[in-house]
């Protein structure tokens, strides 16, 4: 599914930008190759510095999951949940197999239901979960971390942008015709560099720990429910355990 909010978003941004653009007859003066190579260029050389090419790429591929991903709905998911726990505490172990292979949209479940019937104890199974939403959420802040260093390095480099067109300008005073390309070497390297920090990274990275949140909740609901299943927990006390992690918005009354 594709995340119609930053598509929106950054599609509006950019629509208003190229409209004040054309509006003034000039968008050919707004194209500078060298301004361009100076602020792109620089700032992912920049944040590459700073970060290990493997979370370079990681950040990337979550960057597309940010406009491409997949959506489960929190209240559903919990619903869903407690019905497999009404189901697993009348279960045999076939039975326990045949909802394993029923959970394809819940695959971080299945693994903790794998678990179970591998033998693991309750609290081992629910720790070794909760030990793996603690790693995804350490990924995705350092993938944030990566956006977060993008957005501070942008206006950087249209700053340094600036500097090289104005001691191109100053340096080449007896020469007119210098003066307007120089010019706009400083100008644009500003302007690409606003655009960048402030209408692409910083955005991105606030929806990716927006959307990492988001998916530690669920993953955290799946522990949850994976240790009441392997402890055979009345569903009525999971729906109190789920209720109590939910925001009150969000709530649900399967029993009521």
């Amino acid at each position: 599914m594709i995340d119609s909010a930053t598509i929106i978003g950054l599609g509006a941004a950019f629509a208003l930008v190229a409209l004040a653009i054309f509006a003034s007859g000039s968008p050919a003066a707004f194209v500078n190759w060298p301004a361009m190579l100076i602020v792109i260029g620089g700032t992912l050389a920049v944040t590459t510095i700073s970060f290990s090419l493997s979370e370079i790429k990681n950040a990337q591929k979550l960057v597309l999951r940010t406009i491409f991903r997949s959506r489960l709905d929190v209240q559903t998911v919990a619903t869903e949940m407690i019905k497999i726990a009404e189901q697993s505490r009348r279960a045999g172990e076939q039975d326990m197999e045949r909802i394993m292979r029923t959970l394809s949209w819940a695959p971080f479940l299945a693994r903790g239901i794998r678990m179970i019937l591998d033998g693991a104890q309750p609290d081992e199974v629910e720790r070794t979960m909760r030990q793996e939403v603690s790693a995804m959420a350490s990924r995705h802040s350092r993938s944030a971390g990566v956006l977060r260093r993008a957005a501070e390095v942008a206006p950087a480099m249209g700053l340094i942008g600036t500097l090289v067109g104005l001691v191109q300008l100053l340096g080449n005073l007896q020469q007119p015709e210098t003066i307007g390309p120089s010019m706009a070497v400083a100008l644009l390297t500003t302007f690409y560099g606003a655009i960048l920090g402030n209408m692409v990274f910083s955005p991105l990275a606030s929806k990716l720990e927006r959307n990492s949140a988001d998916e530690a909740l669920l993953l955290n609901l799946f522990a949850l429910a994976a240790g009441s299943i392997s402890r055979k927990e009345n569903p009525r006390r999971l729906e109190m355990s789920i209720n109590a992690t939910l925001p009150p918005a969000q709530r649900i009354h399967y029993f009521d």
